[in-house]
């Protein structure tokens, strides 16, 4: 998956040094070579299977070896989801994410079910998502076959810093799962979680391995930690809304054509500082009330932001003719 690097460690960090005004002016201005940047495309997440993953993500409130109080659920009923979908899709929502407590997919029942809701969301005129794991490079092509648009597949962290926060599965193991699905075509979401307990210096390592791979990402989400009790990141600190907006600055430079999704972590910013991580690159964002099963803003509030700012969200398209 990787190429020759064109961009460096030594890039991030000299750009990571930059006076943050400076940084986010250059990262605006790459912003509008490539995009528009007055228009925000807005997704939502639902989680169709809760709970009882086997892994052992140091963050996440979805491993089964941790207590916090997360029920687990089996995977939703095609009827449900499509409802949630319609909803979304209603709300201003092009692109609709599933995402699912798995550690890897299975070929059963459950992994064909999910095919047709892709199939079935994808009818819908959306962009279908989906968050299952890892995937074989046949398991992929199905996907593509049932017409899923993008997959989502994080890299959280650093390498250096991988094995600190998640023990049950190795590195590579992520760039296979990604090397999978660009093989088969399908749009690459990836990006990571900031508040791990790394270094800045992980933080840019995570860049400059998002920013090589072949292609690069089409969606970047951009996660703050969101302590849970209960996990063994609950007393970490909140990330500094600053080095947040650095974050979202270097990822627009080192990835000009991506989407930069804002994701996890939105509910504690300010609108003012949402609205500075706008101008430095974000174009998409998170909507709904919660994310997978952590709190995020409420439809309404969003919008009203995106109408105080005067940002224009990307339509939705027109229904698949059957």
């Amino acid at each position: 998956m990787m190429t020759e690097k064109t961009i460096s460690l030594n890039y991030l960090e000299t750009l990571h040094d930059t006076p943050l005004l400076d940084l986010v002016f250059e990262a605006a201005s790459v912003h509008r070579q490539h995009h528009n940047s007055n228009e925000m495309q807005l997704c939502t997440l639902l989680s169709i299977k809760t709970g009882g993953c086997p892994e052992d993500c140091s963050y996440c409130p979805q491993a089964a070896r941790y207590n916090t109080g997360l029920e687990k659920e089996k995977l939703l009923d095609l009827d449900i989801v499509m409802q949630k979908a319609k909803e979304a899709k209603e709300n201003g929502s092009s692109r609709f994410c599933m995402g699912a407590a798995f550690r890897e997919v299975k070929d059963n029942n459950d992994f064909e079910r999910i095919l047709k809701m892709v199939s079935n969301v994808k009818e819908l005129g959306m962009e279908a998502c989906c968050t299952l794991g890892m995937l074989t490079d046949v398991q992929a092509k199905r996907l593509k076959e049932a017409g899923l648009t993008a997959y989502n597949h994080n890299l959280d962290t650093s390498e250096d810093h991988y094995d600190s926060i998640i023990k049950t599965r190795k590195y590579q193991d992520r760039l296979n799962t990604i090397q999978h699905v660009a093989d088969a075509g399908i749009s690459v979401c990836s990006g990571g979680i900031i508040g791990l307990g790394e270094s800045i210096k992980d933080r840019l390592k995570l860049i400059e391995t998002l920013a090589n791979l072949t292609p690069q990402p089409e969606s970047v989400p951009i996660n703050t930690l969101v302590p849970v009790k209960g996990t063994p990141l609950e007393n970490q600190e909140k990330v500094d809304t600053f080095d947040w907006i650095r974050m979202v600055a270097i990822a627009r430079i080192a990835l000009p054509k991506a989407k930069i999704r804002l994701s996890a972590g939105r509910l504690t910013i300010p609108k003012e500082a949402q609205a500075m991580a706008f101008m430095a690159g974000a174009n998409s964002i998170f909507t709904g009330e919660k994310l997978l099963t952590t709190h995020n803003p409420a439809a309404d509030v969003d919008k009203e932001l995106l109408k105080t700012l005067q940002l224009k969200t990307n339509k939705v398209l027109e229904p698949v003719l059957s």
